[in-house]
């Protein structure tokens, strides 16, 4: 008979990446209606017994097999998803039913190749598939080789004496603290997600308060700083995990640009005193005339108490599940569209739901006879006064993603419909808008936005200013007291509500408006028509895109091909690499979105601090300067090779040029075309694609006429140019406005490409961000450069800005701006030579 009572430890059937099941591209692995276990995406060929015990049963397809442990636990492994169809095919089943096996004896082996190409995909399960006797408990959730500890297995009946006492091991660390803004709703959901990975207790201490690592809302009130130190316990069998996992994401910032976009201040100094005149700060630039619509807060009448507290509890039950629904919607809105600001900011609401110290309070309420409603209403309130009260005034703003919180649920639970009812074209006042509200009212065609509270930094702020909306924030108690329906101005940009302003200033402002949008109707009429200077020096105004809906939109906003596009967007967010049919279709589906026009494809660009789940690379002190872009795929050059297999099979592959990102050095270039020819040569293929260099790193600008010679084109990513130049991270909250394409520094890198490219007779193009600003246009033209690559929504202006000159005259002033001395002096240059209208 087994021993039910002894514990087991499970090694690792396979090498390879670790995932939850939860992570698991399948609905009913994932759900665990097979039973508990774990995943691992395997980078080897055999299947290994992950303990001794005896074989009961061997899928007819080979692609399974179950052990039974000598505790009497039985473990399914299951290699693939899918694999089942295969009937067999690329499989190798090693041992039959009834055979005793050890731990780390081979059980299958199979064809990865083979078996990669022709299933959904090669994640592979161990399930314990009698979990109702017994408990898994993982060991690690990192990538594994075989024999390695994975699992803990204990007997269900024995699980409480086993966690009874002391709690198991402990394990505490100090570290600083490097997400940005510090510990705010996003980077605590990160901790709360790495904590519950772990089967330990795990709680964050600092300044002489502790949270469990399972509370957003405990973690925010720490109201921990950017590089505040704070020390980590953790308790269980998994303390030494979970505490290097934790250790780990705290000193890890998230990817973040906000910073960037964001005004330095939140809040006026000092309110000067102007008659008719609300002075508040700048959250989203703009200037807007319309009338005032102010909305008011939701009010609930007095509870007597004395509820079913079955009842209520039932009640808030639905309007939660409601709520998710809702949140779940948008989440899948904002990643369908690529929106990443709307896509975390509403992750951490969800996260925020299912947060124990919200919940459990209000369930408390409920308990004691009070209506779902002001129970709810009372737990959001009291986590927000402990918000406002940390003396952070980002932890304060991060409050209103509470309220917006509070405001959704109220409305589930009072059944009030989840709609203003505002006019188009009007300025909205209110004390506090939510994320929530500001997606609404942007749908409703509002004009702008304005807040008696709120901060420059929150994510209404952010959101704002990616809807365009002109917003303003802090402007007082006052605002709230104004009459419904005035005329108001909102001067964003000045930051000034213009409370009564005169027929003739409404005019003004309505002139303005008009003269701007009869400005984009005119660039838009015309952006399907060449972009060619005052003396015919025709320039390509191309798209940078990350799919081929943003593709399509591009062509209909009259771009004259793609200059840029991400392949990422293929390799991110699952569990294993896109397969070359994949990829290949893809790709087809971006050049048949763009007509007749050529579309520049860049190969994978990840690595340093762009992690795949499936592609563990090792952490590094400076991911900016580690194993990135080009650098990636001589590390692992079977990801490029299936890259370029699938790049090599679109048609017409004349319209197909491939561009190599982070190349420092010819030889990097020339390895890379060898292996084209070498493909082509396999393929049959006698027409090989043009293949381009990104210039993004300072070697490559100062040894641009050594690659020009070599490719077919150069394109200067700005962005990276422009942190590796300046020695300043773009992401950094106090550098991120100082890191400026138009530096000298930057022009002189951009002037030498250009010169080193016409040695060649080669084309030079820019693909990052000072593309697309109008104002640097005459400069890039200037300097040499024949292909501008910008967001879609911006081809029309950019066209139209180009007409406006004359190549010549650029080419003489833009000389005198290499001599200048900062950035700022460039730009001022620009605005005087080239006004912008």
């Amino acid at each position: 008979m087994p021993d039910n009572n002894k514990e087991l430890t499970l090694s690792a059937p396979l090498s390879g990446p670790v995932l939850t099941l939860a992570n698991v591209p399948d609905a009913v692995f994932a759900s665990g209606a097979m039973g508990d276990g774990i995943a691992i995406d395997p980078l080897n060929d055999t299947l290994y017994s992950p303990c001794a015990g005896v074989v009961i049963h061997v899928a007819r397809s080979s692609h399974a097999v179950t052990v039974r442990a000598d505790n009497g636990a039985e473990i399914l492994l299951h290699l693939g998803l899918d694999t089942v169809e295969l009937n067999g095919e690329g499989f190798a089943m090693l041992v039959k039913e009834s055979d005793r096996v050890s731990l780390g004896q081979p059980l299958l082996r199979y064809d990865l190749d083979k078996v990669g190409q022709h299933c959904k995909s090669l994640v592979s399960l161990l399930i314990l598939t009698n979990s109702a006797d017994f408990q898994v408990r993982p060991i690690t959730l990192k990538a594994v080789k075989v024999g390695e500890p994975l699992l803990h297995v204990i007997a269900r009946n024995t699980v409480a004496a086993n966690t009874e006492g002391a709690g198991g091991p402990e394990a505490s660390g100090q570290v600083r603290v490097a997400h940005r803004g510090g510990l705010h709703a996003r980077p605590a959901a990160l901790i709360r997600q790495t904590a519950q990975g772990f089967n330990s207790q795990s709680e964050l201490h600092f300044n002489g308060k502790s949270a469990p690592c399972n509370s957003l809302i405990g973690l925010m009130g720490l109201a921990i700083g950017e590089q505040d130190e704070v020390q980590v316990s953790c308790q269980g069998p998994e303390a030494n995990a979970a505490l290097q996992a934790l250790l780990s994401a705290l000193a890890t910032a998230l990817p973040d640009d906000h910073h960037a976009q964001a005004p330095v201040s939140t809040a006026p100094l000092k309110r000067p005193v102007e008659a008719g005149v609300l002075h508040g700060v700048c959250a989203a630039p703009g200037l807007v005339a319309g009338p005032l619509f102010r909305l008011n807060a939701m009010t609930l009448p007095t509870d007597a108490g004395n509820h079913d507290p079955a009842q209520q509890q039932q009640i808030f039950e639905a309007a939660l599940n409601a709520v998710r629904s809702e949140i779940a919607a948008t989440l899948a809105q904002a990643k369908k569209h690529k929106n990443a600001d709307e896509e975390a900011i509403f992750a951490a609401h969800m996260a925020l739901l299912e947060d124990p110290a919200l919940l459990d309070a209000a369930q408390q309420f409920i308990a004691q006879g009070t209506a779902a409603t002001h129970a709810w209403s009372q737990s959001i309130d009291a986590q927000c006064d402990m918000l406002q009260g940390t003396g952070s005034a980002l932890l304060a703003e991060r409050a209103n993603d509470l309220r917006d919180l509070k405001q959704r649920v109220l409305r589930a639970l009072l059944g009030e419909a989840w709609q203003y009812e505002v006019p188009a074209g009007a300025i909205v006042a209110a004390l506090e808008l939510t994320p929530s509200d500001l997606l609404q009212l942007s749908a409703q065609g509002v004009a702008g936005l304005c807040m008696a509270e709120g901060g420059a930094t929150s994510h209404v702020a952010i959101l704002a200013r990616g809807k365009g909306l002109p917003c303003l924030v802090a402007l007082g108690a006052e605002l709230l007291d104004q009459p419904q329906g005035q005329a108001v101005v909102l001067d964003a940009d000045g930051g000034r509500l213009e409370l009564a302003p005169n027929a003739e200033r409404l005019a003004e402002v309505q002139q303005a408006q008009t003269e701007r949008q009869r400005r984009r109707e005119s660039q838009q009429a015309k952006a399907h028509l060449p972009a060619e200077t005052r003396n015919g020096v025709h320039i390509e105004v191309v798209a940078n895109v990350a799919s081929s809906s943003e593709a399509a939109d591009a062509f209909a906003n009259g771009a004259d091909g793609v200059g840029l596009l991400r392949t990422e967007f293929l390799f991110v967010d699952r569990q294993t690499a896109p397969d070359v049919e994949e990829q290949r279709a893809a790709y087809q589906a971006v050049l048949d979105a763009m007509g007749e026009h050529s579309v520049i494809i860049r190969t994978i660009d990840v690595g340093g601090d762009k992690q795949l789940d499936y592609l563990p690379l090792p952490a590094e002190a400076n991911p900016v300067l580690g194993l990135r872009g080009i650098r990636l795929a001589q590390a692992r050059p079977e990801i490029l090779d299936q890259q370029l297999r699938a790049l090599l099979q679109v048609k017409p592959l004349h319209r197909c040029r491939i561009l190599l990102p982070m190349v420092t050095e010819v030889d990097e270039l020339l390895h890379i075309r060898q292996r084209v020819d070498q493909l082509c040569l396999e393929m049959g293929i006698t027409q090989r694609p043009e293949i381009g260099v990104m210039i993004e790193v300072p070697a490559a600008a100062l040894q641009a006429e050594q690659l020009a010679e070599h490719a077919d084109f150069l394109s200067i990513g700005t962005n990276d140019l422009s942190q590796y130049t300046l020695a300043m991270d773009r992401d950094h909250a106090g550098l991120a406005a100082r890191v400026d394409a138009l530096h000298p520094a930057l022009l002189r890198l951009i002037a030498m490409t250009c010169e080193g490219a016409a040695v060649h007779k080669r084309w030079v193009g820019v693909c990052g961000a000072l593309a697309s600003d109008p104002l640097a246009t005459p400069v890039l033209i200037g300097l040499g450069v024949s292909e501008l690559s910008v967001s879609p929504v911006q081809i029309g202006e950019i066209k139209d800005r180009v007409r406006q000159l004359h190549q010549a005259e650029c080419q003489r002033l833009s000389r005198d701006l290499l001599k200048l001395s900062s950035a700022a002096a460039v730009r001022h240059a620009c605005h005087q030579y080239w006004p912008l209208p």
